[in-house]
């Protein structure tokens, strides 16, 4: 059972302390964003977050999932060990952590610039105008 627990990431991590670090790594807007969990969006914080994660197994694996494989580093798991929740599945021994990757921010529907402002149409007005 030893030797099991040794090569599992999140043996001894609690949840607490993962969400304390991914928060302060990415922030709760970039969060938001990447694991697209409302906690993260509407009104959050650790205490908030937490309560409605330790509740919802299905967003509890998501946020863990991306602390082990966006935070860490370490890379996607095989079938076998998909299948399994995060908190049960192992890691060969020979693969460390590696450093926290970038969240990538994604463009909002609000910050979107089109290449030409004045072409809002696409070229449609125009090519219509031409066949009148």
């Amino acid at each position: 059972m030893t030797d099991v627990q040794k090569n599992n990431p999140l043996h001894g991590v609690k949840l607490e302390a993962l969400l304390t670090e991914l928060v302060e790594h990415y922030g709760f807007e970039s969060l938001g964003e990447d694991i697209n969990i409302n906690c993260f969006k509407s009104n959050p914080s650790i205490k908030s977050s937490l309560k409605f994660l330790r509740k919802t197994p299905w967003a509890r694996e998501k946020v863990e999932s991306f602390y082990l494989y966006r935070f860490k580093g370490l890379p996607r798991p095989n079938d076998e060990q998909y299948e399994l929740p995060p908190r049960d599945r192992t890691i060969p021994l020979e693969q460390k952590p590696g450093n926290p990757k970038d969240v990538i921010p994604r463009k909002s529907e609000s910050q979107e610039v089109t290449d030409n402002p004045a072409d809002v149409w696409g070229g449609w007005k125009k090519k219509n105008e031409q066949d009148d």
